[in-house]
């Protein structure tokens, strides 16, 4: 499978906090049936200021050592870049990492917070649609706003996101509400895809064999086929694995 949200590598952000962290995740991933894995720290503006140089600097420490540890395990790097009025400076001068391209759009993996959806969300989506750049909203079914409104998913689809829900949330990692919201944005065809958001082993582990088993039991197996692996391998068709 293809995981394009992770949080791997180490001191940058509320993911691994050494490099031993890191070859946990990396290990911990294969063992769910994980082979490439992109890396997503956080750009936070004023909580974690990373940016290119920063992502790239850990990255390379996260492919020296997961390749030293003969872990079988692909790497990449983006980054999950907290929606902020800044984006549009950042693009403009092509500062932010993507995960690759949707659509010929460069594919931005643009977070929420978990509370609500700023005011200003949908001018932001229709701006970066304009200027190339392909908004993909994790883990919606977390978003508080849209657990007590289901129809503010519908919203955000309709203006042109996609939508990365984690793993997790199909075998009850979270709460109730969450499962139920997941599993109905399944049944309504809302989610593009799939993938861990996994921070560490044990809190947060890489879910992504028992989510891709529960989606292939409650639908089939081509759909999940779809969700844990198509659909990531076709976003990420331009990227050089390390």
């Amino acid at each position: 499978m293809i995981d394009l949200h992770s949080h791997i590598l180490a001191g940058i952000d509320d993911g691994a906090r050494s490099i031993d962290d890191t070859l946990a995740i990396a290990q911990n991933s294969v063992e769910n049936g994980v082979t490439h894995m992109m890396c997503t720290p956080h750009i936070h503006l004023g909580i974690f200021n990373n940016d290119i140089p920063s992502i790239t600097q850990a990255f390379e420490k996260a492919c020296s050592a997961i390749h030293d540890a003969n872990i079988p395990l692909k790497l990449a790097m983006a980054s999950e870049v907290r929606i902020c009025p800044e984006i549009l400076t950042l693009v403009q001068k092509n500062e932010l990492p993507y995960l690759g391209k949707w659509r010929s759009r460069n594919a931005l993996l643009l977070e929420l917070p978990h509370s609500h959806i700023p005011p200003g969300a949908e001018n932001l989506i229709h701006w970066l649609l304009k200027h190339g750049v392909q908004p993909i909203i994790p883990h919606p079914e977390r978003n508080r706003e849209i657990l007590a409104n289901y129809s503010k998913a519908r919203w955000l689809k309709q203006l042109g996101c996609i939508f990365q829900v984690t793993a997790g949330a199909f075998v009850q990692r979270f709460s109730d509400a969450i499962y139920d919201t997941v599993w109905q944005m399944r049944d309504d065809n809302l989610i593009g895809y799939v993938a861990s958001d996994t921070h560490n082993v044990l809190k947060r582990p890489n879910d992504m064999q028992l989510a891709y088993d529960a989606v292939a039991s409650k639908t089939n197996k081509k759909i999940a086929d779809a969700l844990f692996f198509r659909i990531p391998q076709h976003l990420t068709a331009g990227v050089n694995w390390q």
